[in-house]
């Protein structure tokens, strides 16, 4: 079962689009981390360089002329107020230090070399008196005292608010998406489903046509450009099908058409001959062939859909009895018998075609039976139904060929078969016929050897009048 499933297009494009759903969202997620760790960097980043442009503020010439720092008090015990708060130091531009906070840091940044007016960025590992790492930048801003060189840092644990935020922004994220992929798979394979159906429809249509249905065509309307070029070319394939076939059967019905003068010449002069062993034999012959000739008219009709069937009440009883007196004269080396009550009911059909069928089946049953073999016709009503049944002791049937010996030309794989000639179509026009009148046919083996072909047609007394026009 795994790999027809696997063949499905449906299933094709739905596990595609699912991995790429995965795919695309792992990267969505992967961008938006990678884009939010990345602006939370620049944002502290922004946040230092304007902390030093707002120390510069506060950078006022002494009445000596030198540079001094004039912090606020709440900014100045902001920044001492914790052990890990943020540092700063300031450097005139003559490499004085004017002030730090803390001290180490003063003397730390006294030798390194003066800022430009691009920030450039330091680690610092470890600090006198700090237990945290800082991260800081350096920047060279203009003051009321002149140029300054600026650095200021922050603790590594002083963004752990905003990674916090980042965390909690990855964790929603994570079961959100899901949830999207399957709303956006749900409604991927809704689309697909919908864009098939076309296909569907037409798989569909195609499984109707058979030998008797050629002249349908699958449809082309809203099919996807890369299916609608091979419903055109299957559409013409069956335009030369059909074709094919109307020419079969117009050879089949000519061919036999142009018997019939013959043999019709041939039995009258029959007729004619004195009767002795050969002319019996040859009449036997004779009457096969005059019956291969109707059987090939009847199929190629059946094949045209063009079978002579008018539907209308019958006595049943009378043509089961006419049939078994016909067949009287073969049953020198079998044993023919009826078993056909008195009151059967009528049954609703075309006489012509339940006679052609009821002597199919017995020939059929004459022709497969040993000598002394038992024949048996029977019928039954019962439920608006009547049962016709033959019954014989003979070869039987192969199993697995119970339906297929009703195909047109089939005649089987027992060696016991060949001999008794037919080109395999009679049975094909016995369950047309029996079709065509609303009735069914069909085969099963008996128990004991032999076979049992059953009829079954409508009882007249349960079809419904037809209404009046």
């Amino acid at each position: 079962m795994t790999a027809p499933r696997l063949r499905s297009l449906q299933l094709r494009l739905a596990v595609q689009l699912a991995a790429l759903f995965v795919v695309g969202s792992a990267a969505i997620v992967g961008v938006l981390v990678w884009r939010a760790y990345d602006t939370a960097g620049t944002l502290a980043d922004r946040e230092l360089s304007l902390r030093a442009a707002d120390l510069a503020k506060y950078v006022v010439p002494a009445p000596d002329g030198t540079p001094r720092l004039a912090l606020p008090a709440a900014l100045s015990e902001a920044y001492g107020a914790a052990p890990d708060a943020d540092i700063f130091a300031i450097r005139a531009g003559d490499g004085r230090l004017i002030a730090a906070m803390p001290d180490a840091f003063g003397s730390l940044v006294g030798r390194w070399p003066a800022t430009t007016d691009d920030p450039s960025y330091f680690h610092l590992p470890g600090l006198a008196g700090k237990t945290q790492d800082y991260y800081g930048l350096g920047i060279s801003v203009d003051s009321a005292a002149g140029p300054l060189s600026i650095w200021v840092a922050r603790a590594a644990g002083a963004t752990a608010l905003v990674h916090s935020l980042l965390e909690e922004f990855v964790l929603d994220i994570a079961w959100v998406i899901p949830l999207f992929m399957l709303l956006a798979l749900g409604v991927a394979i809704l689309a697909i489903r919908s864009t098939l159906r076309p296909i569907r429809e037409v798989s569909d249509i195609a499984a109707s046509i058979g030998p008797g249905a050629t002249s349908v065509r699958l449809p082309q309307a809203n099919l996807p450009n890369e299916i609608a070029p091979l419903v055109s070319a299957v559409n013409r394939a069956l335009g030369r099908l059909e074709q094919g076939f109307a020419v079969q059967r117009q050879f089949t019905a000519n061919a036999a058409h142009e018997l019939r003068t013959p043999l019709a010449i041939i039995t009258g002069a029959l007729e004619n001959m004195e009767p002795n062993a050969e002319v019996g034999k040859l009449k036997i012959d004779v009457a096969r062939m005059n019956r291969l000739v109707e059987q090939l008219l009847l199929g190629s009709r059946a094949g045209a859909d063009q079978l002579p069937v008018r539907n209308g009440s019958f006595d049943l009883a009378a043509l089961l009895r006419a049939a078994v007196i016909a067949f009287q004269p073969l049953s020198e080396k079998h044993t023919l018998s009826a078993d056909i009550p008195a009151d059967l009911p009528a049954a609703y059909g075309d006489t012509m075609a339940t006679d052609i069928i009821v002597g199919q089946l017995l020939e059929n049953a004459f022709k497969y039976s040993p000598e002394g073999g038992e024949i048996v016709v029977r019928a039954r009503a019962a439920a608006g139904r009547i049962e016709v049944t033959v019954e014989d002791h003979g070869i039987g049937i192969a199993d697995g060929d119970h339906e297929r010996i009703f195909e047109r030309f089939f005649q089987g794989e027992a060696g016991d078969r060949r001999r008794f000639g037919g080109i395999g179509i009679g049975l094909f026009i016995v369950r047309r016929l029996a079709v065509a009148q609303g009735g069914e046919v069909d085969a099963r083996s008996r128990a004991t050897g032999g076979t049992i072909m059953r009829l079954v047609l409508r009882d007249a007394a349960a079809v419904p009048a037809p209404t009046p026009a």
